[in-house]
């Protein structure tokens, strides 16, 4: 008897740790599709910064979801103007504003942005071993690009933070450097 108690209690035990991995499996996102590129028309693809143009053909991955955020969320903080006429293509989806590269301004992919559930909300953005605290102000539509709303250019990867060149200033990376850098974020 004791034994058929002890193996069963075994089992149990497996069959919990097996559905405790699987829900942590869920809880880390995965690609949800992908899009074929178009070729942008001549003049349509607004390349400061050195912003990527879809390229015809090509298949780019596009996500619904962006990695949990925690106390310390890593991401890859990349440069985009909000200005009129900059790589940023229109006016931002939080308050339909353009916003001057000289203020702490970001975008957030897709599942960070939360449906807007972060507009106008503050995070603080840690690297390089300085913190800056920058307003949440659009969308890096992780879910669609590669067509003229999105400036020809790509759907961003799940873990971006698109900041203005005052975020980039703040953090002190030298001017050559600017582009791409390994961070941390939070809700401020």
């Amino acid at each position: 008897m004791k034994s058929v108690s002890f193996k069963s209690s075994a089992f149990l035990f497996i069959i919990f740790f097996w559905t405790s991995c699987l829900d942590v499996e869920a809880l880390q996102c995965s690609p949800s599709g992908k899009i074929k590129g178009n070729k942008p028309p001549p003049g349509q693809c607004n390349t400061e910064n050195d912003s990527d143009c879809c390229k015809q053909g090509k298949f780019y991955t596009t996500y619904k979801c962006s990695p949990p955020v925690s106390g310390n969320t890593k991401a890859y903080l990349t440069i985009n103007s909000f200005q009129k006429g900059g790589d940023g293509g229109g006016p931002s989806e939080c308050d339909n504003q353009y916003h001057s590269d000289d203020t702490p301004v970001v975008a957030l992919s897709t599942g960070w942005f939360n449906n807007k559930g972060r507009c106008l909300h503050n995070i603080t953005i840690s690297a390089n071993g300085r913190s800056v605290v920058a307003m949440v102000v659009d969308e890096c539509d992780s879910t669609m690009g590669c067509d003229e709303d999105h400036d020809y250019q790509p759907p961003c990867p799940n873990n971006i933070v698109d900041a203005s060149k005052a975020v980039w200033k703040a953090l002190g990376v030298p001017h050559g450097q600017w582009g791409g850098l390994d961070i941390t974020w939070s809700d401020a």
